[in-house]
């Protein structure tokens, strides 16, 4: 891949360039036929940027490489991955660069996994950067803007004007609309001492818009770190910014479109349970995720799905749940039901010994107490009176077999 940028673009090149590095830490660098796109997502899939470029935009644009001239051209083996940090130096002051350099060449070497940003200053000085990649799938936002019911189109200038009003500390932002007004204010969190923080709250009214159109009350929170960034960018173009969005927990997206470029930022908004007691929320890492869910970052069609790290928790291990055992079947649920049936036979197993050994007990215990009272009283015993002694002894160990051993009647001696 080759290209040239021209000193005139070359400003709002790097003006893209600064766009990403409020996105993520790193950003890819995506040719395809028609021009180059470059994209970027933070970490937690809650922000995506894209900015295209056509091919028309550069003096001149390939984005194919042939080894020799015989040889047919073939596509390079990008898109490719590159540190933000590295980058930032070569477009630092984009306003300084417009004024000493002619143009920018920025072209690939597949041996070494290189690209090479060459530029071309004034009175014959080359600035040349040799920056090493990571090839990569190209990602892609999975948000269908066209299906907002609230589309917003407001000039640039206009929207920059407005966030100038909210203090760089403020991280989010809310934007609610109705048919009559648009409002944009500050967002802060229930349990902040509003007596030290200072609200920024802005109305517009609708024909202040280039083109309005509220198909549904909606009132949706979002960052403004990632909106200062694409304010930047669309500075260079003057073209205005579009706003499609929907209810609160859906994506917001930003987009400018030109005649030689197209720049999509979407957003992931607060969804409803931001708003219930503290006494109701879950954790906030939790709720953030729950609204960040709906931008995702897939692959294109045709190529494998990306694959992200998410470790599942750790199930706690214990024995099977009695609806599970129910859905088993084949081997597993013959030895499930075998070993239930066995613990079964073992418990009235010990039942009846322990019923044998206590009649025993109980026996044993009454004949040793009446040979002991009959010897104080009678002295020997005789035969008679041993046989006698015996028939007792049975009657009164048929006796102890009854629930209640107090009820059985005994006879006299």
């Amino acid at each position: 891949m080759k290209c040239v940028i021209g000193g005139a673009h070359l400003r709002v090149f790097g003006r893209a360039i600064h766009a990403m590095a409020r996105i993520s830490d790193e950003f890819l660098f995506d040719p395809i036929e028609k021009g180059l796109a470059l994209r970027s997502v933070n970490s937690s899939r809650s922000a995506y940027a894209c900015v295209f470029f056509s091919s028309m935009f550069f003096q001149h644009y390939r984005w194919t490489v042939g080894a020799q001239p015989c040889q047919k051209e073939k596509q390079l083996s990008l898109p490719c991955k590159l540190i933000i940090k590295s980058v930032l130096p070569v477009f630092r002051c984009v306003n300084v660069l417009e004024r000493n350099v002619e143009k920018c060449s920025i072209y690939t070497n597949i041996n070494d996994h290189h690209i090479t940003f060459q530029l071309l200053c004034k009175h014959g000085v080359v600035k040349t950067y040799n920056l090493a990649f990571q090839e990569c799938d190209p990602l892609q936002a999975v948000f269908a803007k066209h299906m907002c019911p609230n589309v917003l189109k407001v000039h640039s200038r206009l929207l920059a004007d407005i966030m100038v009003h909210f203090p760089t500390s403020q991280e989010e932002i809310t934007l609610s609309v109705t048919p009559m007004k648009v409002c944009f204010k500050s967002y802060t969190e229930e349990d902040t001492d509003f007596s030290k923080t200072m609200l920024t709250e802005i109305q517009l009214n609708p024909d202040e818009f280039d083109y309005f159109q509220v198909g549904v009350d909606s009132e949706v929170t979002f960052c403004l770190k990632e909106l200062r960034g694409l304010l930047a960018f669309s500075d260079t173009t003057s073209a205005p910014v579009s706003i499609h969005f929907d209810v609160s927990g859906r994506p917001i997206a930003f987009s400018i479109e030109d005649m030689v470029l197209e720049a999509n930022f979407i957003l992931a908004t607060l969804s409803e349970v931001e708003k219930e007691t503290p006494s109701q929320q879950p954790p906030r890492s939790a709720q953030r995720q729950e609204s960040t869910a709906a931008v995702t970052a897939k692959k294109p069609p045709n190529t494998e799905p990306v694959k992200h790290a998410c470790p599942l928790p750790k199930r706690a291990t214990g024995s099977v749940p009695e609806a599970s055992r129910k859905g088993q079947t084949g081997t597993e649920g013959r030895a499930v039901a075998e070993a239930e049936h066995c613990a079964a036979l073992e418990g009235q197993a010990a039942a009846s010994r322990y019923q044998e050994v206590r009649k025993l007990l109980v026996a044993l215990e009454l004949s040793w107490c009446y040979q002991e009272f009959h010897s104080f009283v009678f002295g020997a015993v005789s035969r008679t009176e041993e046989a006698a002694l015996s028939q007792t002894f049975h009657s009164l160990a048929a006796a102890s077999d009854s629930e209640d051993f107090g009820t059985a009647q005994s006879s006299p001696v």
